[in-house]
């Protein structure tokens, strides 16, 4: 009964919606004639079917039978799949540890590694190193992989452990980096370093940030919603970032100014930062001999911490760990490369101009006497040789044997001339990508804020 009632109204909503296509206006007119002369009779059309609250409900129960547990396991053994798990190694790690943290649930594979030499040199003791593992729908190991850097001829390293048919096999590879770019933007609610930091930027590219607008912002003053944007380049292992470069362009917001700078290196030529109008950017002195540290001390009268009387302090300490590189803040060539009294190890460069920089407290010494030295070029790292408390890094700035404040170094003059006429057109066509790049990378941050 109801399913003969169910085709008989829809062969008669077919039947009206053809009508109401083949004569629309004729229709239109009907209705509009019912509303006003008959409006009783769409009453009588509604009660002609019965209620839907009064129709019969029936129930239909069917029984199913699934297919058979081994049927099933065939059919997926068409459809295996794998999982790929990425780690880094930790100090202290074992071949259990280790694969526990990647999901490796095999004692085959852990027994592999503990004792296969290859293994234990690639991937214990080495920490910050990336492994990744390749499983089974059962969480066996099928393929192990661990990549580095070894050096800087532009090559990394990936030591492979695989299962094979007769059981694993450990082999090194060696392949070429894959050289990149990513864009990043952020903006400042504390700090520069605060930000780039919520923005996943690397350290050393904010340390590059820094030194590059050095003599435009004050970056002790940064205001919040300040902005900033960057294009950096990357090398790459298999898809994953190992090593960052250069800060290819970059673009800083503060107190309602903009300014610009990108990367320029003419062929056959030394590269530098560049205004995009062409004026370099190049400043004789990097603000900074250590990437990424605090002043602990600055160029004033202070009670000494050994001698325990006011002095004079002659330079700025930069609180950081023991070996963190130590970098030359302007070309040079170094004056004297060894041990003094209460500096301990120091290396001092000779500028131009008889201006002198020194870099005490070292807990090793990169360069020799008489070597030329370009900025930016690690000469040391930091220690607590000499007459020091703790690892720090004593600097101090001297023209023609008398000391002045390191931290007026960066307000030098500028290092480099502005782009030649013959450079120009190269110039300008790098400049207008690195605006629009600049523009992505902010259009991000302004899309995630939304």
């Amino acid at each position: 009964m109801i399913n003969g009632i169910l085709a008989a109204e829809e062969a008669v909503a077919s039947r009206v919606a053809h009508t109401v296509k083949t004569h629309p206006r004729q229709i239109t007119a009907a209705i509009a004639t019912l509303l006003l002369c008959a409006g009783g009779g769409a009453f009588a059309v509604a009660n002609l079917g019965p209620d839907a609250s009064d129709l019969p409900v029936r129930q239909v129960f069917e029984a199913v039978t699934p297919l058979p547990i081994d049927s099933q396991g065939a059919e997926l053994d068409g459809h295996r799949f794998t999982l790929f798990r990425s780690e880094q190694t930790r100090a202290g790690d074992t071949a259990e540890a280790l694969l526990g943290r990647l999901g490796v649930a095999d004692g085959d594979a852990a027994a592999f590694v503990r004792g296969n030499a290859q293994a234990r040199a690639a991937l214990f003791n080495r920490v910050g190193r990336t492994v990744s593992a390749e499983l089974g729908q059962d969480d066996r190991l099928i393929r192990l992989s661990a990549r580095w850097i070894p050096d800087a001829d532009g090559s990394f390293r990936r030591f492979v452990v695989e299962r094979m048919p007769g059981g694993f096999v450990a082999r090194m590879e060696a392949e070429a980096l894959t050289p990149g770019s990513r864009l990043a933007s952020g903006v400042v609610k504390s700090s520069l370093f605060a930000a780039t930091d919520a923005a996943r930027v690397p350290d050393s590219i904010a340390s590059q940030l820094a030194d590059i607008f050095s003599g435009d912002v004050d970056f002790r003053q940064l205001r919040k919603g300040d902005r900033f944007a960057v294009v950096y380049e990357t090398f790459d292992a298999d898809g994953q970032v190992l090593r960052t470069g250069r800060v290819l362009a970059a673009e800083m917001q503060s107190s309602g100014k903009t300014w610009q700078a990108l990367w320029f290196q003419p062929p056959g030529g030394k590269g530098g930062y560049y205004r995009p109008n062409g004026d370099s950017l190049r400043k004789a002195y990097l603000s900074s001999p250590v990437e990424f540290t605090r002043v602990s001390s600055g160029f004033a009268m202070r009670m000494h911490p050994i001698l325990n009387s006011w002095r004079q302090h002659n330079g700025i300490d930069f609180a950081a760990p023991t070996g963190t590189p130590v970098r030359t803040v302007g070309d040079g060539k170094v004056d004297f490369a060894g041990q003094q009294n209460g500096y301990g190890n120091i290396v001092i460069i000779g500028h131009r101009n008889g201006q002198q920089t020194a870099y005490a407290h070292l807990s090793r010494i990169n360069v020799k006497e008489g070597e030329q030295v370009e900025q930016g070029q690690t000469i040391g790292a930091v220690g607590s040789t000499g007459w020091a408390t703790g690892p720090h890094l004593h600097f101090e700035f001297r023209i023609n044997g008398e000391y002045h404040d390191p931290s007026t170094i960066a307000q030098q003059s500028e290092g480099s001339a502005a782009i030649t006429a013959a450079l120009r057109p190269a110039f300008d066509k790098l400049a207008n990508a690195s605006r629009t790049e600049l523009a992505a990378a902010f259009s991000v941050v302004q899309a995630s804020a939304d």
